[in-house]
Order: structure tokens, then sequence, then C-alpha cells
């Protein structure tokens, strides 16, 4: 099992890298993605997104929540599978007000157990400015817990910014 997170801020590059790493694996290609399109922008999104993947050939899974368990599903050694991405997982399971330690720590167990090579992409937030609300300051605190625990599990950590990546772990 390979288990790496592609970290970094918005536009930063870390997609472009995670579908860089699947590729160069030369494994059949799987994807879970966990955004809903819930507005015209996120749609947009989506859209950008799938347009990325358009010249290769992925099997995508759509799961708002319940990604440890498809992992352990999907997951064989003759494939990679991108996860993306924890921040919206996140945000998911945030606004359902589920046991966010709960639900890490299951990723992080299907992650130990996985075979095959799994690529999660997850935004880094707390290097910015601190949210101005407790809404806020909750879930960016929630996100660098993910983080930490999420690195902990994987077998490699890259941190992108400007588009190149820095290997952390």
């Amino acid at each position: 099992m390979t288990a790496t997170l592609v970290l970094g801020g918005a536009r930063s590059g870390k997609t472009g890298h995670a579908l860089e790493l699947a590729r160069a694996s030369g494994l059949t290609k799987f994807m879970i993605v966990t955004a809903p399109a819930l507005d015209r922008s996120m749609a947009s999104r989506i859209a950008r997104h799938r347009a990325e993947r358009e010249n290769d050939t992925w099997t995508v899974f759509e799961e708002e929540t319940d990604i440890a368990r498809l992992l352990r599903r999907i997951a064989r050694p003759d494939r990679v599978v991108v996860i993306d991405c924890l921040t919206l997982w996140l945000s998911n399971l945030f606004f359902q007000d589920r046991d966010l330690s709960h639900e890490a720590e299951q990723l992080a167990a299907a992650l130990a157990e996985a075979e095959g090579q799994i690529v999660a992409i997850s935004n880094e937030i707390g290097l910015g400015v601190s949210p101005p609300t407790q809404l806020g300051n909750d879930f960016r605190d929630a996100q660098g817990l993910i983080n930490q625990r999420i690195a902990r599990a994987c077998t490699q950590v890259v941190f992108v910014a400007a588009g190149l990546p820095l290997k952390l772990k």
C-alpha cells in the first residue's frame, strides 16, 4: 500500500499534481469525488475537474461522506484511487454534525488497510488569516486536525504551492 496526501491552498496545483501521480502509476485509475453540486459555482468547478480527466480513462464514484467504506470496497493492487477532496468531505460531515474524530479514524484505518495506491487531496487552510467567525475557526481547526491524522496514516505527504510540489514525508 502506498498512500499519498497532497496538501495545498486554493488553486495551488494540488489536484493537477495528484492526477499526475495517478497517471504515472500506470495503474487503472479510480476517483472518489466528494463535492456536491449545490450551486452554479460548484457545478462549474466540478465540470472543470471532469475536463481535466477528459483524455484519461477514470472510473468515478461520487461519495459525499462514507469514503472509508467505499475505499475498502474499490482499492486493489492494480488500481490507483484518487480522493478529491478531504476538505469537501469534511464540510459534508461538519454540517451533518458527525463525529469528525471517528470519521478521521475510519478513513485512516481504511488507508492503512488499502491495497494499491491511494492519493488523497486536501486543502491547507491554516496558513492564512484567522476566520472572522466561530464557525470558520471551528472548521479551520477541524481541517487541521483531519490533515494531521491523515498525514500520519499516509506513507507520503506532498505540499503544493504555485504548482510546485514539496515532499514533506
